[in-house]
């Protein structure tokens, strides 16, 4: 079972028309929600679960822009400013502090490629530097043992993920934004070539434009479209301890393990490089986009057939609006963690920090990372169908550049020329001949 995630209290009534209809009550969705009601917008955003039920209250809550790809770096930026004043926006608590994000380095190796890291992202001026000996020892206090260096971005922070799009959700519907929870979106309909409304399980709604932010659930909805969008899943397994004393605050990674002070005095721990992927349909569907991805992280790929792979096996890939759809028939992907994983986890953080062998593991859970076949966002109008603006495949990293990643998919959907250029985040990028090049960075 996921995490609690704050509530927030639902629009029971359900307008015939709007100008924006948002599908899915994550990150994304909530925060596309609060910049257009910011604007005046008539916008209506459902969720066929509760807000937040999936891999936005399930992730490891950094706010990050250290290991970003080149192309991602603008939204970071703008996204970590959004995030500072968050909570003053929000007139509430999402828990966000700058706290420094940090990847710690072992070889020669992994210094190179951080000095890389570090030149790439100088013309940004978010703080970011090469840390090593006393400097290095005192971010990662009572170590049991030395590493070579450390990417440290001062500037990076962490928000609390079960409390921040829950306030974001608050905020929207004060500034007029009407937010209906357990109630899926089963499709859409055209007139005159375009979007022209959304028919939901209540019914059908008239919209100038509809934001698909739907998660590990996007490509489905795409396909039931007759549209081709890339995208797989990988599991992603968590564990969150008792409040701790006298442990790091600095969020860090390792292949090991990565970890996160959190606001109640506990830790987020898991492990740092563990991808579990569910063998789907889509796999092979998608084959050719993903082998260039497969080539490079090979060695810590898991191929698996679970639960996940017999349901999709199993799921229609299109059906008729006046029947329950699938997104019905299973509201949140709620999967068990992977027990393993986290025993590795906490193995290696007990290991690095000898004092955590004293630490209560109070929860364990998991949710499904939506992975594009290159690790970077689609984030761009569906050529295929004027008015649909699909903004997913964050690839577990969606969380810190939620903030930002709404806002300019709010900016396709009114049309309005956006704060960065969103060619890199095109969803066309896989047919349009251009070379699959992967991200992010580290």
């Amino acid at each position: 079972m996921g995490p609690y995630v704050d509530s927030i209290t639902p629009d029971e009534v359900i307008p015939a028309s709007t100008g924006v209809v948002i599908i899915g009550g994550g990150i994304i969705g909530t925060s596309a929600a609060l910049a257009l009601a910011s604007r005046g917008t008539p916008v209506v955003l459902f969720e066929k679960g509760y807000i937040a039920c999936e891999q936005s209250s399930r992730n490891w809550g950094w706010c990050r822009q250290a290991g970003r790809d080149a192309r991602e770096m603008p939204l970071i930026v703008e996204s970590l400013r959004l995030w500072r004043d968050m909570n003053r926006q929000c007139d509430a608590e999402t828990g966000f502090r700058e706290c420094g994000v940090m990847y710690a380095g072992e070889n020669e190796a992994d210094e190179e490629r951080y000095c890389d890291w570090l030149n790439m992202a100088k013309p940004y001026d978010i703080g970011t530097r090469i840390v090593r000996g006393n400097e290095l020892k005192a971010l990662m206090p009572g170590a049991s043992r030395a590493f070579r260096c450390g990417l440290y971005v001062p500037t990076d922070g962490c928000a609390e993920p079960q409390m921040a799009a829950p306030a974001i959700a608050r905020a929207a519907q004060r500034k007029g934004a009407t937010i209906v929870v357990h109630c899926a979106v089963r499709g859409i309909d055209r007139s005159g070539g375009r979007v022209g409304a959304v028919v939901t399980e209540r019914g059908r709604i008239v919209c100038d434009a509809v934001i698909l932010a739907g998660g590990a659930w996007t490509s489905l909805f795409c396909a039931s479209l007759s549209v081709r969008l890339p995208q797989l899943k990988v599991l992603l397994s968590v564990m969150r301890t008792a409040p701790f004393a006298g442990g790091p605050d600095t969020c860090t990674w390792m292949s090991e393990v990565g970890y996160r002070k959190r606001g109640d005095g506990g830790y987020t721990i898991a492990k740092g490089a563990d991808h579990v992927v569910p063998l789907v349909p889509d796999s092979l569907r998608f084959l050719r986009e993903y082998l260039p991805a497969i080539r490079k992280d090979a060695q810590s790929l898991r191929p698996r057939f679970n639960a996940q792979s017999l349901q999709e096996c199993c799921a229609p890939r299109r059906w008729a609006l006046d029947r329950p759809s699938p997104f019905e028939a299973t509201r949140v992907l709620d999967p068990r963690p992977n027990k393993a994983s986290n025993r590795e986890a906490q193995d290696a953080m007990i290991g690095l920090y000898p004092k955590f062998k004293d630490a209560h593991i109070v929860q364990e859970w998991a949710g499904y990372i939506d992975v594009t076949p290159d690790v970077v966002p689609y984030i761009s109008p569906l050529g295929t169908l004027p008015g649909m603006i699909v903004a997913t495949g964050f690839s577990g990293h969606g969380f810190g550049i939620g903030p930002a990643a709404g806002r300019l998919a709010a900016e396709l959907a009114l049309g309005q020329t956006p704060f960065v250029d969103p060619a890199p985040f095109r969803a066309s990028r896989f047919s349009d001949g251009s070379p699959i090049v992967i991200g992010p960075e580290l």
